[in-house]
């Protein structure tokens, strides 16, 4: 019998890998345009795209898509690279929001946040849905600091495409080129940035560090703020199991059913209809109509376990997805700020102190915190009474030093 996967591996069991989809049957195979649609005509772009990096439109964003304390709420259109086929320019969408008030000589400090899973339907993008209550809380306290914010949606949220779930280079790059696009268009934001980011976010958020040096070396990336970290590795395999059990209904089966179609992007042999069952097969095909927020609920009406939603485990296919989910490299370029939550269950504990432990292993310069109380997404505001300080300090040329020797777990 093969041994199952459980469902709430979320968001990091289930994703994809193996071979890049061949580039000239991307526009005729259904399967690079899921989710493609129901947005403004905002998001499309039919003229041939310029160098990654470059800004090609924006506009005011409304007050439902704005965060509080934003003086300025800007959507942004801008070119980058398809991080999930090799070579290849594309089009991404994204957001800036300004502080009030006069910027210091040099421009507002540069936050660059990567968002948690929203879905993989266009609408399901931050820049037209509008960002979530905690995420819009966390973004105004760093605004309300002085901090400028930059956010990308990821490549295809938003824009024509496929978004390619939880693999790490695609989100890196829209990251890195939506920092190119605000600091060369004459917004006034410093060369100094800082990247942060929760969940899947987090995940991009230390991935583009670890891109930068290659694909962007010219930008100035003082330091990394991340919590729920997702880390993809066998051992992190192993605490996924032991947290989730199958025969209970599990609200976060929706991560599963992304990274499902992040797997037929890569592997043409892959067909859902072989893994999920008929009961669970319209809600994992609805993923390119419904999102994130929206899907727990459906799931939970549906009365949907592990075990009545996969006829068979799709282990082997999620195993080879590892490597797209990895990151770059362990030794990051600069510090990196990891906030852990106790009661997390969709990145377990155990799972980010694997990726704090091997990071600091490889010689990276870690401050890691523990959370008691704190689930997955509420770990995001409280601890920013630690990282705003950590932040701070890496703007000020005062680089922390990390707690490698004397780690909380």
């Amino acid at each position: 019998m093969k041994k199952q996967i459980p469902a709430l591996l979320g968001l990091f069991v289930l994703a994809a890998c193996a071979v890049s989809p061949a580039q000239n049957d991307t526009e005729l195979d259904p399967r690079y345009t899921l989710g493609d649609g129901g947005v403004s005509a905002f998001y499309d772009f039919s003229d041939e795209v310029p160098a990654p990096g470059t800004l090609l439109r924006q506009e005011t964003l409304s007050p439902k898509q704005t965060v509080p304390n934003a003086a300025d709420s800007i959507r942004l259109l801008y070119s980058s690279s398809d991080g999930l086929a090799d070579g290849g320019s594309i089009v991404v969408s994204g957001a800036l929001f300004l502080p009030a008030g006069d910027p210091p000589e040099g421009g507002w400090p540069l936050l660059l946040w990567s968002h948690g899973t929203v879905g993989i339907a266009d609408k399901c993008a931050p820049t037209w849905t509008g960002y979530v209550p905690f995420h819009q809380e966390h973004l105004s306290e760093w605004l309300s600091e002085g901090y400028a914010i930059v956010a990308s949606d990821y490549q295809g949220l938003g824009t024509q495409g496929t978004h390619p779930y939880l693999a790490t280079r695609p989100a890196a790059f829209s990251n890195l080129d939506v920092i190119r696009a605000v600091q060369s268009a004459g917004f006034p934001v410093s060369d100094r940035v800082v990247l942060a980011g929760q969940s899947q976010g987090a995940g991009a958020a230390i991935a583009t560090a670890g891109y930068a040096p290659d694909y962007a070396p010219e930008l100035d990336i003082r330091a990394v703020v991340a919590t729920g970290v997702p880390f993809f590795t066998p051992d992190a395999l192993l605490a996924v199991q032991a947290a989730r059990p199958n025969d209970q209904v599990d609200p976060m089966l929706g991560y599963n059913f992304l990274a499902l179609t992040l797997i037929e992007q890569i592997d043409p042999e892959f067909r859902v209809e072989d893994y999920v069952s008929e009961q669970a097969l319209p809600l994992a095909r609805g993923v390119t109509e419904i999102c994130n927020r929206d899907m727990r609920t459906k799931i939970t009406e549906a009365g949907l376990t592990y075990n009545k939603a996969f006829t068979t485990p799709p282990t082997e296919p999620l195993r080879q997805a590892f490597e797209r989910m990895q990151f770059p490299s362990l030794h990051l370029p600069v510090p990196v700020f990891v906030g852990v939550g106790s009661d997390d269950r969709d990145t377990p504990p155990r799972m980010q102190a694997g990726f704090v432990k091997a990071a600091c292993a490889a010689g990276s310069s870690i401050e890691a915190h523990f959370f008691k109380g704190f689930d997955h997404l509420t770990v995001l505001n409280h601890s920013q009474s630690k990282s705003k300080p950590f932040v701070a300090r890496a703007f000020a040329d005062d680089a922390p030093d990390g707690n490698c020797s004397a780690l909380p777990f």
